[in-house]
């Protein structure tokens, strides 16, 4: 299994995710800004990755500040916070993060100390992704069956988090449990992440994958080849709506139509129970050359415009349940997501 990122001498290391499958190396990030470059070119991606990324970010901040008197330090600080928060406007996990390294700075310390204490919450936060999606992947499990196919799509793995993953995760524990599992990934265009992402970690895992383009997703169902959908997710709303890149909605209401359950794996981070429904997710808009373009390669005409929104918000109403490192959420609903979250 890749590592997703490493701290060393002072620095992030990220695995460059835009680089697989092909090549294997690394981006060093010597400064904050480095990892605000990161997280908008998608070296680093998935919402738990992009939170424990941002937490680095904010040490790096710490250790190029830490040679400064106070007031320019925490000055430091908090630009290295704004930035790092407007990275990427869907992902909460990123917001989480911040406010959990923010709540470490204690005006009252020295600069060495401030840093010291943040490195290690950032190591804390990173730790404890795995665990918790350790956790999530055995209670998710139990809804896989014995002898089960699933369709995911773009990548929610060992690259997307702290090195396990969400709805992989659960595929993950399913098949170490014995369970012989199945999977088609989607090929999640633009970016293709479940095509050179997805498939290229389950093949490392030897557990068997197919791929398939987003547009035969209704097709493999209707054939009965699918026997659930599992995708992760960037936010959840109090009332369990869920943003998720482009294309899950769809598939949500594929498996609503063909009677498949659709279950989301996401750790309670991802809750943000300041927003009330969908509607109120801001959703990321990227370049329109992701998709005039692919990889280097004209595919459009230069001048057509492009809608091009990396996320969209599946209602709470098409999805069986949401596995969470707290429980199973069954047809979410507000009172019930406050009852496991809170």
């Amino acid at each position: 299994m890749l590592e997703t990122m490493r701290w060393a001498d002072h620095q992030l290391i990220l695995l460059d995710q835009t680089k697989l499958p092909g090549e294997v190396c690394y981006f060093t990030c010597t400064n904050y800004q480095d990892v605000v470059d990161a997280i908008k070119r998608l070296v680093v991606r998935g919402a738990p990755a992009i939170g424990a990324a941002a937490a680095y970010g904010m040490v790096l901040a710490a250790w190029s500040g830490s040679q400064k008197d106070s007031a320019a330090f925490h000055e430091e600080l908090g630009h290295a916070a704004r930035e790092l928060a407007a990275s990427r406007p869907t992902a909460v996990n990123l917001f989480w993060a911040l406010d959990r390294m923010k709540q470490r700075i204690n005006p009252a310390q020295a600069p060495a100390m401030i840093y010291q204490t943040l490195l290690e919450e950032a190591h804390g936060i990173l730790r404890e992704d795995l665990i918790l999606n350790q956790k999530m992947g055995r209670l998710g499990q139990e809804l896989i069956p014995q002898a089960g196919s699933i369709l995911t799509h773009c990548n929610a793995g060992a690259l997307a988090t702290g090195g396990y993953g969400t709805a992989l995760g659960v595929i993950r524990a399913a098949h170490e449990a014995g369970k012989k599992v199945q999977v088609f990934a989607d090929e999640t265009r633009p970016l293709l992440q479940g095509a050179r992402l997805t498939a290229f970690e389950l093949m490392e895992e030897n557990i068997p994958v197919t791929l398939i383009t987003d547009s035969m997703a209704g097709s493999v169902m209707q054939k009965g080849w699918v026997d659930l959908v599992l995708v992760g997710a960037d936010r959840i709303t109090a009332n369990g709506d869920v943003a998720n890149k482009i294309g899950t909605y769809s598939l949500a209401v594929l498996a609503h139509a063909h009677g498949i359950p659709f279950y989301v794996a996401a750790p309670v981070s991802t809750f943000d129970l300041t927003l009330a429904a969908g509607e109120d997710i801001p959703i990321e808009e990227r370049s329109p050359e992701e998709v005039r373009n692919i990889f280097g390669f004209q595919s459009a005409p230069l001048d057509v415009p492009v809608f091009n929104p990396a996320f969209d918000v599946t209602p709470h109403h098409l999805i069986s349940a949401i596995i969470t490192e707290k429980g199973i959420i069954h047809h979410p609903d507000q009172e019930i997501i406050k009852k496991i979250i809170l």
